[in-house]
């Protein structure tokens, strides 16, 4: 408080030498005179005083035969006039001070964390279509609502907790562990409970051409069996489960979701084509440097002349501006960086397309693999001319090629006399 107080008022950092300047520290005590920070440099003293205590030094230097000399000045006494002849830059720190103070009412930056089974961009379209994204107000900003939504759409989060730290929000939510699942179409056994209702019905149908090699229904009324060949498209579990009379004939039907595990087992063929003959970036090393300036979505590049490469590559970084830890501006710098090519042809040695073909095999196993398909049997050949390399793969797959579609049977019409008969039974 009291280096304020000093820095208001206004002090000088004075150097003191000459006949006796242990004298002169004394009467500047008897005289009330407030020096600080004296130091002693053997032939001389420096010390800081205030602008008032330094216009009553003069009868004491007389008295003691000392000299004093200006080092330095301080506080507002001197800041001041120095301000008055800067116009343009007093006028620029206004500008600046308003610039900040609107600029920190508005949300800059969202920070999302706890988040693992939702991705940050699935939250971040979530919370654009509740109207919260960067550059809103931060008065527009319901935290509580916005946390209870947050619950509502998503069962997986337990819990959400949204504050507001500088310019930046941060949302912070942890996820339920344990996966629920929906037992509300089930019975106590798991099983679907019928329905009357024909778009209730869900029938498993063939998604490849192939041959059936592995088949277990739990629900629903299969058309094939295992070692049946069967075609895209083609009807594998009716959800149309047939209630008979007693003279065999189809009653009605109950409708269900079929369920079943199915392997479907097919031929597929693939061919990849790579070049020997490939283009190379050979850079010249000659590059021209550009400074970049943006704000939000307009971007400007400041350099001195037009980019006279026939071919290069842009490289470079660019930074958003921040003032404090959370604190961040709608602006952003960098430097960039043109750099020259030329393109020169060369060839893939024979270890190199090698070396590229395998890449390409593994990359097809892996697409499989994600899928789920299994590989029972390949034949892969690599045929080499002049010109490229022809990787050909015959291969016998394995997978669970079905999905659901909705039923397609209609349910029976029942006549008077057997509704009648169904009354009379109830």
């Amino acid at each position: 408080m009291l280096h304020w107080i000093q820095y208001i008022r206004g002090y000088v950092s004075i150097k003191v030498w000459g006949y006796s300047t242990e004298r002169f520290l004394n009467l500047c005590g008897n005289h009330d005179i407030l020096v600080w920070d004296i130091e002693n440099h053997g032939d001389y003293y420096t010390m800081k005083v205030s602008i008032e205590g330094f216009f009553a030094l003069k009868s004491l230097l007389r008295k003691t035969g000392t000299r004093v000399s200006v080092l330095h000045r301080y506080g507002l006494p001197f800041f001041v006039p120095k301000i008055k002849k800067r116009k343009i830059f007093v006028a620029g720190l206004i500008v600046c001070l308003i610039f900040w103070m609107l600029t920190t009412r508005f949300i800059w930056d969202i920070e999302i964390d706890g988040n693992y089974s939702l991705t940050e961009d699935v939250l971040l379209d979530y919370l654009k279509g509740q109207g919260v994204h960067t550059t809103m107000k931060k008065s527009n900003l319901l935290i509580e609502e916005l946390e209870r939504n947050l619950r509502e759409e998503y069962d997986i989060i337990t819990w959400a907790s949204l504050k507001v730290d500088g310019t930046t929000l941060i949302i912070q939510i942890r996820e339920n562990e344990m996966t629920e699942y929906d037992t509300s179409v089930g019975n106590e056994q798991g099983s679907a409970k019928p329905s009357d209702n024909i778009s209730a019905g869900k029938d498993i149908v063939a998604t490849k051409d192939g041959t059936i090699v592995y088949m277990i229904t739990r629900k629903g009324v299969p058309q094939v069996a295992v070692g049946d060949t069967v075609e895209k498209g083609q009807l594998l579990v009716s959800g149309a489960v047939p209630v008979y009379n007693d003279d065999l004939t189809i009653r009605r039907y109950q409708y269900y979701e079929a369920d079943a595990d199915i392997m479907i087992t097919y031929d597929k063929s693939i061919s990849v084509e790579k070049k020997i003959a490939y283009e190379d970036k050979v850079y010249s090393g000659n590059e021209k440097k550009i400074l970049l300036l943006g704000i939000k979505d307009k971007e400007w590049n400041l350099s001195l002349g037009r980019i006279k490469y026939e071919a290069y590559d842009v490289f470079g970084e660019k930074k958003q501006v921040q003032l404090l830890e959370h604190l961040f501006l709608p602006a952003y710098y960098g430097t960039k960086y043109a750099k020259e090519y030329t393109l020169v042809e060369k060839n893939h040695t024979e270890e190199e397309m090698q070396e590229i073909m395998d890449g390409e095999w593994n990359k097809i196993l892996q697409t499989l693999e994600e899928k789920g398909v299994e590989i029972t049997g390949k034949n892969v050949t690599i045929k080499k001319n002049k010109d490229k390399w022809i990787l050909n793969a015959g291969m016998q797959l394995v997978e669970e090629a079905v999905k659901k579609v909705n039923n397609t049977i209609e349910q029976i019409p029942v006549t008077e006399s057997e509704e009648a008969a169904e009354i009379s039974n109830e």
